[in-house]
């Protein structure tokens, strides 16, 4: 009986991975590199600015991203997954419009709300509640739409009386929740994810996982970058590996978490 039940799951999402396929391209990544130029000496003194006065440095290259190319369905709760240093981050840090691509386009078709740094956007000086309105504006919303928004964010949240108070005197989690429940308010067509939810505690991580599922069961876009293979598992239909800045695989999550596993297994060995 397990295994019949198994293998009728197993179809349901097949079925559903092909009908959110034939959907509209919500993120077309079309040959997409990015190179970093490393400075390999500082000048820190006078005496080195004074002898070397057009401040020329030797550099090398750094290769993040090589030939990326891949599209992402509306629809689809997308998983991008690697080893630290993969080029996980650089590829959100494009598609979010953060970096430029040294070779390459990015088509995205609609809002995005990226939640790839902690904080990012977020003004220091400024209180929870003044970031709320700030960053609803840089989304392209009207102060009116901001806030009205406004006490459900406030509300999502739970930072308490600090929501009057100086983000910089937040606590890591507690900017966590700001921005988390700033992004989803907002019903942007697309979300990015990147690691963001492994700052907050278990009860905030399965209210935010809670409010995940609604928003793609309304249809809209989720991709996800993470090192917790138990949630590419459970929450992508699809999922890409990258590895030294190239993509290894693109294909079903249970494809790319098991190619994943082996890449971290001489990792594993030596550490031990």
């Amino acid at each position: 009986m397990e295994a019949t039940e198994d293998k009728r799951e197993q179809l349901a999402g097949r079925r559903a991975a092909e009908r959110l396929l034939a959907g509209p391209t919500v993120i077309d990544v079309r040959g997409v590199s990015k190179r970093f130029l490393i400075p390999t000496n500082r000048m820190n003194s006078l005496r080195e600015r004074v002898a070397n006065p057009l401040g020329h440095r030797n550099a090398h290259v750094l290769q993040a991203l090589q030939d990326i190319s891949f599209n992402v369905h509306a629809g689809e709760f997308f998983g991008i997954v690697g080893r630290n240093g993969s080029g996980k981050s650089t590829l959100l840090k494009i598609i979010a419009g953060v970096y430029r691509p040294s070779k390459g386009t990015v088509t995205v078709n609609g809002t995005l709300a990226p939640l790839i740094e902690l904080g990012a956007g977020f003004h220091h000086e400024l209180t929870g509640r003044e970031n709320i309105l700030l960053n609803g504006l840089l989304m392209g919303y009207s102060k009116r739409d901001m806030l009205e928004r406004q006490q459900a964010i406030i509300d999502f949240a739970d930072v308490g009386e600090f929501i009057d108070a100086p983000v910089k005197q937040y606590s890591s989690g507690m900017y966590m929740r700001l921005a988390f429940a700033v992004a989803i308010e907002v019903d942007p067509q697309v979300l990015v994810l990147d690691e963001i939810l492994a700052v907050g505690d278990l009860g905030f991580q399965l209210k935010c996982f809670e409010r995940i599922r609604r928003f793609r069961d309304s249809g809209k876009t989720i991709l996800l970058v993470t090192h917790d293979m138990n949630n590419v598992h459970e929450h992508c239909e699809r999922a890409i590996l990258i590895d030294h800045g190239s993509i290894v695989v693109d294909g079903s999550p249970d494809e790319a978490i098991a190619v994943y596993k082996t890449l971290l297994t001489p990792e594993v060995v030596a550490a031990h």
